[in-house]
């Protein structure tokens, strides 16, 4: 027996960040994902049933997957196990699996396994657990900040219900950050330090839904009023917090939904929105060179030939990112994004291009007709090739009726806005000229 233990263990805790100390201990403490966890919702009923089975909890940093799994092996009165992706091996998987099923087989319990960052596995570390997870010998809570439809293996999905985490809005920031203030036993009640609205409500709001930033912001700022003016003011809580960090992943979710928002803003004609989106892509350390692609390629997907002109200045931007860098491409790519958002848009050209790739693919591919085949060369017209083509611009208009496919097929479908317009207005002409002439 440990005598000392009592006071070793207080000693681990006094080391401890506010943001450990703060875990809830309870369901009823536990604040957020009210979509999962509140009265009636999925996750709620699971455990009122006592039926939790394996699960997967997705979502970012912060925002309790751990504090969560926790308290559900502490409310079903199961075992608890945890493991951490980065540092476990496939030896320490199979161990703690096998101890598993000896305490299951001895006590009749399942352990809950918790293993944090699960995507980190390889796919033959999570083919290990399959046989346990389907025997039901462990209930598997695995938490990832990585989309489990991208990083996880499809067979482990199929076993596991998927629940989604959401950041945390203000209103539960306010309530864990003013609960910490208050707790004397675990939080900062003990130095009697207060805190303006206003000092919250920005620690709040640069926390971006975030729990653990959140209490480690407002720890710092605590701890350095509370020799002095035991007063947290604005410039105190900004100050605590330093630079705003922006979550960003260049193969995480992140990445493809903010660009996701900026391209569909443009599309929108939206260039405050398009811009706000820009802006979080660069300040979280976006390529900005990717962000030029993407300008490039909306320039035809999205405006097109309504107004050409788009391509051109996306490319310029391009080009203006590749040469210049950081920081002062943005303006290059910030005159691209409005110019983009503001044109008239036409996404004609790639419909049309996507209908011929389809009629390649699927359909016979038509031969080239006879007349429009290469005649540079010997025996050319022996074979019939060339023979009967018609230079266009030896008509007065630029325009000779020729058959130029071989059949009657319409891909491209201008659309009457922009520069588009006329184009419209000229293929229409020289469809129902070719039509005429074909019906005589």
């Amino acid at each position: 027996m440990n005598l000392f233990a009592a006071e070793e263990e207080g000693n681990r805790e006094k080391a401890r960040p506010l943001a450990a100390r703060m875990r809830p201990r309870t369901l009823d403490e536990f604040v957020g994902q009210r979509h999962i966890l509140g009265d009636g919702k999925l996750l709620r009923r699971m455990l009122d049933a006592d039926r939790i089975g394996s699960m997967i909890f997705y979502g970012p940093p912060g925002i309790g997957k751990t504090s969560l799994a926790e308290l559900i092996a502490k409310h079903t009165q199961r075992r608890f196990r945890r493991l951490n992706a980065t540092g476990a091996g496939v030896k320490d998987v199979r161990e703690l699996l096998a101890e598993a099923e000896k305490y299951l087989t001895a006590h009749g319990k399942q352990t809950v396994v918790f293993i944090d960052e699960l995507h980190r596995f390889s796919r033959s570390q999570q083919d290990i657990l399959l046989p346990d997870v389907e025997a039901g010998t462990i209930s598997l809570i695995g938490a990832t900040t990585a989309n489990p439809f991208f990083s996880l293996v499809a067979p482990l999905i199929s076993r596991s219900q998927i629940f989604e985490f959401q950041e945390l809005d203000h209103a539960d920031l306010l309530q864990l950050m003013n609960s910490a203030l208050q707790d004397v036993e675990r939080g900062l009640g003990k130095f009697n330090v207060t805190a303006d609205d206003d000092a919250l409500k920005l620690i709040a709001t640069l926390s971006d839904g975030d729990a653990r930033r959140s209490l480690t912001a407002l720890e710092i700022a605590a701890l350095s009023v509370a020799s002095t003016t035991m007063h947290v003011d604005r410039t105190v809580a900004q100050e605590s917090l330093q630079k705003r960090v922006i979550r960003f992943d260049p193969n995480g979710d992140d990445h493809y939904d903010v660009a996701s928002a900026f391209i569909k803003s443009i599309r929108g004609s939206d260039p405050d929105a398009a811009l706000y989106w820009l802006a979080r892509m660069l300040e979280s350390g976006e390529d900005p060179r990717f962000i030029a692609r993407r300008l490039v390629i909306s320039a035809s997907e999205d405006v097109g030939n309504a107004d050409p002109q788009g391509l051109l200045i996306a490319t310029a931007a391009f080009q203006a990112t590749e040469t210049i860098g950081m920081p002062e491409c943005r303006i290059n790519l910030a005159q691209a994004t409005t110019y983009l958002a503001c044109a008239p848009k036409s996404n004609a050209s790639y419909l049309a291009i996507d209908a011929a790739l389809n009629d390649v693919r699927t359909q016979t591919v038509l031969p080239v007709p006879m007349h429009l085949r290469d005649k540079h060369y010997q025996g050319a017209e022996r074979l019939g090739h060339g023979v009967g083509y018609q230079y266009a611009h030896d008509s007065a208009d630029g325009w000779v009726q020729q058959d130029y496919l071989g059949v009657n097929k319409q891909y491209y479908e201008p659309v009457s806005r922009g520069h588009e317009a006329q184009f419209r207005e000229w293929v229409d002409k020289l469809r129902s000229l070719r039509t005429e002439d074909s019906a005589e």
